[in-house]
């Protein structure tokens, strides 16, 4: 019997993708480099099932049924493209090649033109949900060649999580590299949701003074309301987790985070096409800034913490801070959404954000009860140009501000980091202001450059030079906007 799809790569991943595909029916051929793992994994989790392997891409190849399905769970970068190599002589136009990877899209959008010019169709897709959701359900975004969809569809669709009204998390993206495009904006997310949660840990536990049993649970009691997502759940977890001495594990673990890069691939395309995406920029830099653990001790050596009276209304400022989570959230999902929608602008992606929200529903990391919103937000108005004028959004922000502004100044007296607290709340009083300081940016840029300015009282798109000091001369710069 011929394979339904094949799988190449037999990490986590790809093991548990391999079950999954299994468990709901589909026959799986499987091949990875090192051809051991193929018959470990045959003995071990895969006996009994419908799984079977090859020890070479040749045999693999001809156990799969036309068009051929093949999905490449290998490292993202060169792995991804040797593979793609060594498949090709033994393809045949029609076939389909998944790489199910943490690609950087525009390795996808190129991959999707070599080989649409070769006939064969490309999917790029991003998979989010860890260990646990490649096992029993992950959020799934496929992009790319939109011919290979419906050859997809049933296995992927069957596969992913469901949200709570039965809907599967895994819809059609977009062309090229729309799939890893809107994964990296999703992980970009996780970076901000996950800084923005030891914030407020922080916070808790050195301007509060919250034993670890206290801060289970409060993040506990935070999960039950419109906090309620996977990362706090797991939070409220990690910190009931006891060390094998009897003491919280986390105590022992050192401060000093590590990454993968796609947030930085996120704050990176932010920049390249000018949009504000403040709270995912500092999350990454939050991150660079705990790698210099050696710098950071030597600097507290030198300054004391500021004098602050402890914090005596401990429930009243937990409640707080929950509301300033809760607004922070707001906002780095706002800034995500604009990104993703000034990226399907440029590339005609035409992006569905409801239906993104909806996908991040269920199975993924960043899974909440708060994307139920953001899908109701675009489904009533899908050229809604920023969640911040959403009318539900505007009552939540609206409820929220003021915890949010005690929280942060607290903070800041305090002597506690709070950089996406703070840059959520920076964003969001520039947002809201009709006027900012950039005239009088502008008029320096003017004065030192002769980049010229637009007037309040002329049509837009006309602009103007002054010759500041009397001495200089009336040409100016040409005018453009990286």
């Amino acid at each position: 019997m011929q394979a339904d799809i094949g799988l190449i790569g037999l990490a986590v991943m790809g093991q548990n993708l391999v079950l999954n595909m299994a468990d709901h029916g589909y026959m799986v051929q499987v091949y990875n480099r090192t051809v051991a793992k193929v018959d470990e994994f045959l003995k071990g989790p895969a006996k009994g099932k419908k799984i079977s392997g090859s020890h070479d891409l040749k045999g693999f190849v001809a156990a799969l049924k036309r068009p051929r399905r093949v999905m490449l769970m290998v490292k993202a970068g060169d792995p991804v493209d040797e593979f793609i190599d060594q498949l090709l002589p033994l393809l045949e136009k029609g076939d389909i090649i998944i790489d199910g990877g943490n690609s950087h899209f525009p390795d996808s959008q190129r991959r999707y033109e070599a080989l649409k010019a070769k006939g064969i169709l490309f999917i790029g897709t991003g998979i989010s949900g860890g260990e646990e959701g490649a096992r029993h359900g992950p959020s799934i975004m496929p992009g790319g060649n939109p011919d290979a969809w419906p050859h997809i569809k049933p296995i992927f669709q069957a596969i992913a999580a469901r949200s709570d009204d039965g809907a599967p998390c895994c819809d059609w993206v977009g062309v090229g590299g729309a799939g890893h495009y809107v994964k990296m904006v999703h992980n970009g997310i996780e970076y901000g949701d996950m800084q923005l949660i030891c914030e407020a840990y922080d916070l808790l536990k050195k301007g509060v003074q919250f034993t670890y049993p206290e801060l289970h649970k409060v993040f506990d009691e935070w999960n039950q309301g419109a906090l309620n997502s996977y990362l706090i759940e797991i939070t409220a977890d990690i910190f009931s987790k006891l060390d094998v001495d009897g003491k919280p594990l986390l105590e022992k673990i050192l401060d000093v985070a590590g990454q993968k890069g796609t947030g930085k691939w996120t704050g990176i395309d932010a920049l390249d096409r000018g949009q504000p995406l403040t709270l995912i920029g500092e999350a990454v830099f939050s991150r660079c800034l705990s790698s210099l653990k050696d710098q950071r001790v030597a600097a507290s050596r030198h300054y004391k913490p500021p004098a602050h009276p402890p914090i005596t209304a401990r429930k009243d400022f937990s409640d707080q801070i929950s509301q300033a989570l809760y607004a922070s959230k707001i906002i780095s999902y706002a800034q995500g959404f604009m990104l993703m929608q000034s990226a399907s602008d440029e590339y005609k992606w035409n992006l569905n954000l409801g239906a993104i929200a909806l996908m991040w529903r269920g199975g993924c990391i960043i899974r909440s009860r708060f994307l139920n919103k953001i899908k109701q937000a675009y489904d009533q108005n899908p050229k809604l140009a920023s969640l911040l004028v959403d009318p539900f959004f505007i009552g939540e922000i609206s409820h929220a501000a003021s915890s949010w502004r005690k929280v942060v100044s607290e903070g800041a007296l305090m002597g506690i980091p709070l950089p996406c607290f703070s840059t959520a709340l920076s964003f969001f009083d520039g947002y809201r202001n009709a006027t900012l300081p950039a005239n009088l940016l502008q008029a320096q840029r003017d004065y030192f450059g002769a980049h010229t300015y637009e007037r309040t009282d002329k049509p837009r798109g006309q602009f103007f030079h002054t010759n500041w000091t009397g001495k200089g001369g009336d040409v100016s710069s040409s005018t453009y906007n990286v």
